[in-house]
């Protein structure tokens, strides 16, 4: 589209209706109209209500529409679409090789920024266990510019997507990138972890063919399925908490909406303290915590 190519609101509101009526959710288009469109959410909504003005696009209607018939035709998310998603104060590169991060998952780190702070000139090193796009590293990353940081990952293109992300997204904080599963790529530095972070798979196998389209079909199952009952990985990580953190050293784990009591039991048993749990956005048990005493 020329760069001097401007809509009319009510050109932008007759394509949004026409769209519309090919199905889908008008949350997702508006999201299109945003993020691809380069509206920005704000004008979204307010072109629904001052119609005398006009905008320019990053992306002609003909092009967005086209988008949108494929996620409508196939389920692809609109993410993958268009190879971005804005997380947090930032922007992420996204493909199939990893998981749409979740907004729910932005309170992970709040409550990790929580637990750095009550360390004080204590903390140091910090960890992101199945990092994926990098979402988490580079929430830390940027958040503690004097830590030391590493992400893991057992898919090699997940990887290679989460150190685009970190190298383009945090400038001062020093993020080393690990192949393999869990802890054990960290064996290094086990006992010296004052924070460690997770967002592993856990949705169970029976749960996993009733998830939505666009998720089930397109996102990568490695990072979904947690086994027969969603906590295979969720085991693991905590198998693994007193060997890897540091004395005082916290561990927090994103898990399902009914999987809360089960891993505060796991934490108990495996010897950590201070264990504990935090609500998501909609007020369900989905963080568990727990410090190496």
């Amino acid at each position: 589209m020329p760069l001097d190519t401007f809509y009319s609101s009510k050109q932008i509101l007759n394509w949004r209706r026409d769209q519309l009526l090919k199905g889908g959710r008008a949350v997702d288009l508006d999201w299109l109209l945003d993020i691809g469109g380069g509206l920005g959410w704000s004008t979204v909504q307010k072109i629904k209500i001052f119609q005398n003005t006009s905008h320019k696009l990053d992306f002609s209607l003909d092009e967005l529409a086209l988008l949108w018939t494929k996620h409508l035709n196939d389920h692809t998310p609109l993410q993958y679409l268009l190879g971005r998603c804005p997380w947090r104060d930032f922007e992420l590169e996204v493909n199939s090789s990893a998981l749409i991060p979740r907004q729910e998952t932005e309170l992970l780190v709040d409550i990790a920024l929580n637990k750095a702070l009550s360390l004080g000139n204590n903390f140091s090193r910090w960890a992101d266990l199945g990092t994926g796009s990098g979402a988490l590293a580079v929430a830390l990353g940027r958040s503690l510019p004097d830590s030391y940081g590493h992400a893991v990952d057992c898919s090699k293109d997940a990887l290679e997507l989460a150190k685009k992300n970190i190298k383009g997204l945090v400038m001062n904080a020093e993020i080393l990138l690990h192949l393999g599963y869990w802890w054990e790529p960290l064996r290094s530095w086990w006992g010296e972890f004052d924070l460690v972070v997770a967002n592993p798979p856990y949705i169970s196998n029976a749960k996993l063919q009733d998830l939505d389209l666009v998720v089930r079909d397109h996102e990568p199952h490695l990072a979904l399925s947690g086994g027969k009952d969603g906590m295979n990985s969720l085991r693991e990580i905590v198998q693994g908490a007193m060997k890897g953190l540091r004395k005082g050293g916290w561990l927090l784990l994103e898990h399902d909406f009914d999987q809360s009591d089960s891993i505060l039991e796991l934490l108990r048993n495996e010897g950590l303290d201070k264990v504990n749990f935090e609500n998501d956005l909609e007020g369900v048990r989905r963080f568990a915590l727990a410090r190496h005493p």
